[in-house]
């Protein structure tokens, strides 16, 4: 009541005093009324990444100020807690339909310990079940003898690093080319692709587990579900940052990606699961009555 009172005081001392109403409504930032005015425009926001998204970009960059040549500098790219890594796993592997996953997961804060682990876990999955595969197709057969095939893991090894290191880094410089001549593209920095690529290889990982089921349709069902699902992650992560440019540019961009991700899957398949049979030559054994018989194996 004291502040009543000194308001009365001041009106009385000052009549021609302005007064405003509690009831008189709060005037709309501009900004907030054209977002009002254009709907569509926080769609564009959400599947491109702006607004926010380029708040917590500078933020991501001011915390990587380090210089390049310390250990500092690469110690940040695998600060990341469990709980992210966990979450972004998710997220790859039940993709949300029109969100974008750098914008969703990426973007806060982009690592390389998710990629690289699980590069690593799928170049030993792949190279283990491809053997397991070849030991149970022969198993029960006299003349088989198991050998296993430890070239497959540094073969494994360079297929699929290449593929998460090679592909984004030849896709990130395709985006800053388009950039530089279309000014609505999206680019996305190197660290992002490769963490979007890495995380949408990790489908792969139980997939290769269950390759060892010698049944070739089962292999090959496996192989297009998991196709859908990392394939759409890359769709709806890269589309929104090239549809602005010339559709059959665009179209060419997303088709491009999407078979590269299938010569991956397709040739770990064919490579280490689907291998032709060699003949190896048993050796000779010699028969009590003073021949020899040679026995072939396959």
């Amino acid at each position: 009541f004291a502040e009543f009172d000194d308001a009365a005081n001041l009106l009385a001392a000052n009549p021609d005093a302005t007064t405003i109403s509690i009831d008189e409504p709060v005037e709309i930032p501009k900004n907030q009324h054209s977002r009002l005015q254009e709907p569509g425009r926080e769609e564009d926001d959400e599947l491109l990444g702006t607004d926010d998204s380029d708040k917590t970009e500078l933020l991501a960059g001011q915390k990587k100020s380090a210089p390049f040549w310390t250990f500092d500098y690469y110690q940040t790219f695998f600060d990341v807690d469990t709980y992210q890594v966990l979450d972004r796993i998710k997220g790859s592997v039940f993709p949300v339909p029109g969100k974008n996953f750098v914008r969703l997961y990426i973007r806060s804060n982009p690592d390389l310990y998710g990629p690289f682990w699980i590069c690593a876990t799928l170049v030993f999955t792949i190279a283990v079940s491809g053997n397991l595969s070849n030991f149970f197709i022969h198993l029960g057969k006299p003349t088989y003898h198991y050998v296993p095939e430890f070239r497959k893991v540094s073969i494994a090894a360079t297929t699929i690093y290449a593929y998460a290191w090679l592909v984004p880094l030849a896709l990130w410089g395709f985006l800053m080319w388009r950039n530089s001549k279309v000014m609505n593209i999206v680019s996305y920095s190197f660290l992002e692709i490769v963490c979007v690529y890495g995380y949408s290889l990790f489908i792969y990982i139980p997939t290769a587990i269950l390759w060892i089921i010698p049944q070739k349709v089962v292999r090959w069902v496996l192989v297009v579900f998991s196709l859908c699902l990392s394939g759409s992650v890359l769709v709806m992560t890269f589309w929104p940052a090239v549809r602005d440019d010339n559709r059959r540019i665009a179209v060419a961009t997303v088709a491009t990606i999407l078979l590269l991700h299938a010569l991956l899957a397709v040739g770990c398949l064919a490579y280490f699961f689907d291998a032709p049979e060699l003949d190896i030559p048993a050796p000779i054994i010699p028969a009590h009555n003073g021949t020899t018989v040679v026995t072939k194996s396959h």
